[in-house]
């Protein structure tokens, strides 16, 4: 094996995505996929690899500072994609607690097993830590993200992810860890977990059930395909320069109001329904505390010099998507 690679929160959404295409497009890496498998990990995600020989999957949480230092020993890490994360800004307003545990202490001890362990194992190491585009706050209506952005979340999930961001950077510049970061838009595609935006609105359009938007629906999203993201993880992973930020974004925005309108136009359609049936269903609630009115990518660093850019066509992605979730109802 020429890559003993731990991919932390490989067994939720962005992470299972990741995992598979590591372990089938790279068989001479060993991916050690250790995941806590709380509410948004689910090992159903990666049936199709379980039995892969370069594949082994860890239960471990990534707080437990001696049992993350005992999959460094046994399994030689040499390179972390740290994905695991609380990510659900609702639960982080209900509950900062476990966001500041799970994203920070988390993130803290992963970082200084692996300063401790690659102290004494010295060869070509890397920190990949995966954050978001929310620790940036929110941008007006012209502004986009860059790499220079500073950093302003307003809810406790972005300020968790914003703390863990500066802990990486800081055992850059302090311990010489290599590390890399990479903050990405809104994500969207199969196997995300049900709370989210879209998979909440596809179930519950097809359940006949409430279709909640948080105001008057007017907050922007950028939207990438989840095949997009993790081409672009793979290609920052193996060609990205060390200490660099990159901003990974599907320069695809869309008002959330706007979005669950087209979801209803299509699940409608794919169920034989009445065009727009479901419309009735939208009902407006009271707006999210601290809620970013809109959230914009310049992606252009990784364009000019990785030559990455989302290849996956909204229309197209978003079709793929539902057809998934509406195929796949007892996973949903």
């Amino acid at each position: 094996m020429t890559k003993n690679i731990l991919v932390t929160g490989g067994a939720g959404f962005i992470g299972s995505h990741l995992v598979r295409l590591l372990v089938n497009k790279y068989p001479k890496y060993h991916i050690v996929n250790m995941d806590n498998l709380t509410y948004a990990g689910n090992l159903q995600n990666l049936k199709d690899i379980e039995f892969k020989e370069n594949y082994t999957f860890i239960n471990c949480d990534i707080c437990d500072f001696m049992s993350v230092k005992e999959v460094f020993a046994n399994y030689s890490i040499s390179h972390v994609i740290h994905l695991a994360a609380e990510s659900h800004v609702d639960r982080s307003i209900e509950n900062p607690f476990s966001f500041a545990k799970t994203n920070v202490m988390g993130t803290l001890s992963l970082l200084q097993v692996a300063n401790d362990y690659w102290k004494e194992n010295v060869r070509s190491n890397l920190f990949y830590h995966i954050s978001t585009d929310e620790v940036y706050g929110s941008t007006d209506g012209i502004s986009l993200f860059t790499e220079q952005t500073k950093y302003n979340p307003h809810s406790p999930y972005s300020a968790s992810k914003a703390s863990s961001d500066h802990f990486v950077r800081a055992f850059h510049d302090t311990f010489n860890i290599p590390v890399i970061i990479s903050n990405c838009s809104n994500n969207y595609g199969p196997y995300q977990f049900s709370e989210k935006l879209i998979p909440l609105m596809i179930k519950n359009i097809f359940d006949n059930k409430p279709l909640p938007v948080y105001g008057n629906g007017e907050n922007i999203r950028d939207w990438v395909f989840i095949d997009d993201h993790i081409k672009a993880i793979d290609m920052i992973f193996h060609e990205g320069c060390l200490g660099e930020t990159y901003l990974i974004g599907g320069d695809n925005e869309w008002r959330n109001i706007d979005l669950v309108k087209l979801l209803v136009e299509i699940v409608d359609r794919k169920l034989g329904r009445k065009k727009n049936a479901s419309l009735n269903l939208i009902s407006f609630v009271n707006d999210r505390q601290g809620h970013d009115y809109r959230y914009a990518i310049d992606f252009s660093k990784i364009k000019n010099e990785l030559g990455w850019q989302p290849c996956e066509e909204f229309e197209q992605g978003i079709e793929k998507t539902v057809n998934w979730y509406l195929e796949n109802k007892e996973w949903m």
